[in-house]
């Protein structure tokens, strides 16, 4: 047996699906490329924690959220909190929940997104797919590289705001 085969975490799981005391970590920063039929191959190390379905969804700074199906039933949860007599709430859920969408992964890990979201998030070919602990974001590749430059020199001043959010 390799190393990969023998290197198992705390919770029982290969290193190749990130873990940290029981918590699903979609963590890193992935190139891949959305083929002729629109199909995104998802990155092999996130499949398992993914499952066969995911919702992708319209998310903020024009991107795509991937949610799965786990993570999106809590979405929900919170989403049904918001007051409906706030306009705010309905334009919020609207956007969102009217803009998800339902996707299985097939045998190579691909999913489909249809063109109302990649117009959403102006897709192209080349596509970054960052993970974010319980999601991932799409990314058109030359958005990707503008927002991430654009963050990475404001980090110092993100940082300083870190005590408002009890962080």
């Amino acid at each position: 047996m390799g190393y990969k085969e023998d290197a198992v975490d705390n919770c029982g799981k290969l290193w190749e699906n990130p873990c940290f005391l029981g918590i699903t970590m979609f963590i890193g920063e992935y190139k891949h490329t959305i083929d002729t039929k629109k199909r995104l191959s998802l990155p092999y190390k996130f499949r398992r924690e993914l499952g066969k379905g995911v919702i992708v969804t319209r998310g903020f700074e024009k991107c795509l959220v991937v949610y799965p199906q786990k993570e999106w039933k809590e979405v929900i949860e919170e989403l049904k909190k918001l007051p409906t007599s706030r306009s705010e709430s309905r334009k919020f859920n609207r956007v969102v929940l009217g803009g998800a969408v339902e996707v299985n992964l097939d045998k190579l890990g691909r999913i489909l997104i249809p063109d109302y979201l990649k117009k959403y998030a102006g897709l192209k070919k080349n596509i970054t797919v960052c993970g974010l602990s319980n999601k991932l974001e799409i990314w058109d590749f030359q958005k990707w590289e503008i927002y991430r430059k654009k963050a990475e020199q404001d980090i110092d001043k993100v940082a300083e705001k870190l005590p408002e959010f009890g962080i």
